[in-house]
């Protein structure tokens, strides 16, 4: 066995020792959203915790099924996964480790307490959210504008039922 041989074997190894897991499939980030769930019952999260939560996990599941359409390699498809495996997650998880009376009455970062800054990180991941989920749906609806004009193109204004003239022959 030559050395060339045995670095290309190490290499083959290595490669196959570290390949990259497949990416989230639509049913564990709906297990994600799930745990999430969870973590705020178990951790008794309070109501303007859990609503902006609640409204972030309904704009995700409403994205998926455009996530194929979208482009699974998109920065928008990896935001959307990213919000509900990753990003969510650690913003409420790191809340809810603290005492509840201590996070939502000390200020932590200038006047800020650790409520308020989960907050704001939750307002902004759901805009995220909701931005992301416009423009999934802005395609389908500019897809939608440009059919309405080939029809009209096609058969005349809408409104007089177009410009056959089938019953005058």
């Amino acid at each position: 066995m030559g050395l060339k041989s045995w670095f290309k074997r190490g290499r083959d190894a290595e490669e196959q020792q570290y390949a990259a897991p497949p990416p989230p499939t639509e049913k564990d980030i709906l297990a994600a959203l799930n745990r999430i769930n969870a973590m705020l019952r178990d951790g008794n999260a309070p109501p303007v915790v859990v609503s902006r939560v609640v409204r972030i996990a309904r704009t995700i599941h409403q994205t998926l099924p455009r996530l194929q359409q979208m482009g699974l390699g998109s920065l928008e498809a990896f935001s959307v996964v990213a919000t509900a495996t990753d990003y969510l997650p650690e913003a409420v998880d790191g809340y809810l480790r603290l005492p509840r009376d201590w996070a939502d009455t000390r200020p932590i970062d200038g006047q800020k307490t650790a409520l308020m800054i989960l907050i704001e990180q939750l307002e902004l991941l759901g805009a995220t959210m909701d931005k992301i989920f416009d423009a999934a749906n802005r395609a389908d609806a500019q897809a939608l504008v440009a059919h309405g004009q080939f029809l009209d193109a096609k058969f005349g204004h809408s409104s007089t039922g177009g410009d056959l003239n089938l019953g005058s022959q």
